[in-house]
């Protein structure tokens, strides 16, 4: 059971705790600010590679992969829609975003900040955000610890459930201490090993393969795709406008300065994660075949290290489904830990100002609480795909977020009444459309997106005009962007 490959993992996984110790016994002193945004003294590597990592989850090792191996090229329009939307998400919203959360009265949450955007006394934007958190943030973290089940146990043999548990519990380890700063230092480590690992894997499969491999594959797996492949794959980059895990990071930076530097950063590892977890689909089927266990588990990446690696080799390359797992899962934990207790905890709950103490403590709390029903949908065997988690989870998000955000940083008109009815529209439309509409073959997040902004857009047309101080505010956010 304790081969080369199980100890490469256990020495990982005490590493990530080791770093959530350190900055727990470094941060243990600081306050709600220091815990749930670093401060914002986030560097340019760090911010760069720990937004990269906590949106790269195991779907970019497993599911995505094992989706081109399986489907053919026409998945390929997934990985250019994430690159798109993730480089204009660093160029376009992430300068004003920074801005616009400080001069909201300094805000750390992305519910928060669209609260204070409007100088706003309702608690009502900030709940609806809160509860969509929780749920799709929930989703989404199943599908980390599924993988990091489905890992151990192809790899080591340890039974799925328990393998989960062990994984959830390191996750919970260090964000449960560490808090922000440990996030992104363990996304850090964990984005270099991924990329590592990427690189390394497809290079080495493409050097066994022979001349007659491409001849031997169907002829419908060149094909570029049909149109609901095109569009669907497309609109995956709308999720990145409103990602709160991913966007919060743009919140956290310590500069303008930097925020450039990280824009070039990030940019260049999404490409090339995105670049070869591609060549790990095609190359995979060439190289193994099609093999419907491959297929039905999401296989491929692991399989083909395991073929053409030794133990200790392969037991680091495969280190890097961890931290794909673990970068995801710790950073969406932590952005909903934040939300209950910044929006929902102290002004609904205490209905007062908390403590520093208690307000850590209380996210705490909801990190626990999100993990184990995490693992509670995981581990049902009906749940679905890692892909279709990732999926489901990306799509609410986009839509609900993405609208209401990027108005909020470039319409003056924009209202609260609007960003109410964006999110709420946004996240309803994608919910249905997958429940009743999903047999179109068109991904959610666009009828959701288009939805979105079509209420947000009309609901603040028909609400009352923001009044001078709202403007000013607005006036004074784009002003420090240009200084």
């Amino acid at each position: 059971m304790f081969n080369s490959e199980s100890v490469i993992f256990i020495i990982y996984l005490v590493f990530m705790l080791g770093i959530g110790v350190y900055f727990f016994v470094k941060t243990r002193d600081g306050g709600e600010k220091t815990y749930f945004l670093g401060g914002r003294k986030m560097g340019p590597w760090v911010s760069a590679l720990s937004a990269g990592a906590s949106d790269m989850s195991a779907w970019v090792l497993m599911g995505l992969p094992t989706s081109i191996y399986a489907l053919g090229i026409g998945q390929l329009w997934i990985p250019i829609g994430l690159f798109i939307g993730y480089t204009l998400s660093w160029i376009v919203e992430a300068p004003r975003l920074r801005s616009f959360s400080i001069a909201a009265d300094d805000a750390i949450t992305i519910p928060q900040y669209l609260t204070n955007r409007f100088l706003s006394k309702s608690k009502v934007l900030q709940i609806i955000c809160a509860v969509i958190f929780l749920v799709a943030y929930t989703i989404y973290a199943a599908s980390s610890i599924k993988a990091c089940g489905t890992l151990f146990n192809t790899v080591i043999g340890i039974d799925t459930t328990t393998a989960m548990y062990l994984a959830a519990v390191v996750i919970i380890g260090y964000t449960f201490l560490g808090g922000f700063s440990a996030v992104c230092w363990t996304d850090f480590f964990q984005g270099m090993l991924m990329l590592g690992a990427l690189l390394i894997a497809p290079i080495f499969a493409a050097s066994t393969l022979s001349g007659a491999a491409a001849a031997e594959m169907p002829a419908g797996y060149w094909s570029v795709g049909t149109w609901q492949e095109i569009v669907s794959g497309l609109g995956w980059g709308i999720g990145y406008f409103g990602m709160p895990h991913i966007i919060i990071r743009f919140m956290s930076l310590e500069s303008q300065k930097s925020l450039k530097k990280s824009a070039k950063i990030g940019v260049t590892w999404t490409l090339l994660i995105l670049v070869f977890a591609t060549l790990v689909g095609v190359v995979g089927r060439l190289m193994l075949g099609y093999d419907d266990a491959i297929n039905g588990n999401s296989l491929v990446f692991i399989t083909m290290v395991r073929r053409l690696f030794p133990g200790v080799i392969s037991g680091i390359l495969l280190s890097a489904v961890l931290a794909a797992s673990m970068s995801t899962a710790d950073s969406q934990l932590l952005a909903a830990a934040s939300a209950f207790a910044s929006d929902v905890y102290q002004p609904v709950v205490r209905k007062h100002k908390a403590s520093d103490r208690e307000m850590l403590w209380a996210g705490r709390l909801v990190v626990l609480v999100i993990a184990v029903v995490a693992l509670v949908i995981a581990a049902d065997p009906d749940a679905g795909s890692i892909m279709s988690l990732v999926s489901n989870a990306w799509g609410v998000f986009g839509a609900a977020f993405g609208p209401a955000i990027l108005l909020s940083l470039f319409w003056k008109r924009f209202t609260f009444a609007g960003a109410v009815a964006g999110i709420v529209v946004g996240a309803a439309a994608d919910i249905a459309w997958l429940t009743f509409c999903a047999s179109t073959g068109v991904y959610e997040i666009i009828p959701g997106a288009l939805c979105g902004l079509i209420a947000a857009l009309v609901a603040s047309k028909l609400s009352k005009a923001p009044s001078a101080e709202v403007e000013a505010l607005f006036d004074r956010a784009v002003k420090a962007i240009e200084e």
